[in-house]
């Protein structure tokens, strides 16, 4: 199966290329940022040896879709999607912090506080928790924006002040939009029957100093979801819950011995556990989306990539 894990393209007026972990953008005329969805995997902040067939698309139409149900809420960066793997909006300054918001005690959060520890980016986190138990109200716990092959870090809000990062007056906004945010994704997870546990956010000034969303919304990989169905007696029973997230990538790694550490390696992935991943997104999209996943077709994905791009831009040139 034919994947885009690299992508080399020079459009018209392109004035540079930053390469993330996921997504490639072109910066056109800068004006527009034309983000390419790949098909790479990350997890741990590393970068998996090999594609997952449709995962791109499956990131950039759920992001689409999520951008769109919330933009009465919060302006996003989003013009226009010419491609299945394409998102094309406002050139942007990034904010160099993940807006990191938790309804949950789950992944990150949980392993912390196996440790002992009761407080998270400042935050404080009750005593008496089990893993996966709901927070009396979302905790916002942000992260450092790493460049490639670095590792996020948690922040506090007032390292996050004091470093001047962020300044206040914005960082009060970057704060409301997440709540915002959050409270919609949440209303839109229960009516497909899903519980949206934590998401992480990202957030950029247009050129004309609007504090915009940019990048992903509410897909698998920014985000865990369980399933509601069942919650509540996995919870009093101890069992773990049944969810949709990257973290059944995140188990099977841990489960080979890597957890993005020096020294570890990655282990192989085989087709048969990459067909079962992509099977795995596509079952997460359809859950989250509540239609049925259509495959683009992928024999030439670099080419069809190419040629809708182009058309898009000479609309706009």
């Amino acid at each position: 199966m034919n994947t885009i894990v690299d992508t080399n393209y020079n459009f018209p007026n392109q004035k540079s290329v930053y390469k993330g972990k996921v997504r490639e953008v072109y910066s056109i005329n800068d004006e527009l940022l034309v983000m390419i969805a790949t098909d790479r995997l990350s997890a741990f902040d590393v970068v998996m040896p090999r594609g997952i067939p449709f995962k791109g698309q499956i990131l950039n139409q759920i992001a689409t879709k999520m951008m769109k149900e919330t933009e009465d809420l919060v302006p996003n960066w989003l013009i226009a999607t010419p491609d299945p793997n394409v998102a094309v909006g406002h050139l942007c300054d990034p904010f160099k912090v993940e807006m990191v918001i938790r309804g949950y005690l789950s992944g990150h959060a949980a392993r912390e506080y196996k440790v002992g520890k009761r407080i998270l980016c400042g935050v404080a986190m009750p005593d008496g928790m089990k893993e996966n138990d709901k927070f009396p109200e979302p905790i916002i716990t942000p992260s450092t924006k790493a460049d490639n092959g670095e590792h996020d870090e948690d922040i506090s809000r007032e390292e996050i002040l004091s470093k001047g990062i962020v300044s206040e007056e914005d960082y009060l906004i970057l704060e409301d939009y997440t709540r915002k945010l959050f409270q919609r994704g949440t209303e839109i997870a229960a009516k497909r029957g899903l519980i949206l546990v934590d998401t992480k956010y990202e957030f950029g000034k247009t050129k004309e100093g609007q504090i915009v969303l940019i990048d992903e919304i509410h897909t698998p990989d920014s985000s865990r979801y369980f399933y509601a169905e069942g919650y509540e007696e996995r919870q009093q029973n101890g069992e773990s819950q049944k969810q949709l997230s990257k973290e059944f990538v995140r188990q099977w790694l841990i489960s080979n011995g890597f957890q993005g550490k020096e020294g570890q390696q990655i282990p192989e992935m085989t087709d048969e556990y990459i067909s079962s991943v992509s099977e795995r997104y596509i079952e997460l999209y359809e859950n989250i989306t509540g239609v049925s996943f259509i495959k683009e077709d992928v024999s030439d994905i670099q080419g069809r990539i190419e040629e809708n791009v182009l058309d898009y831009l000479k609309t706009k040139s």
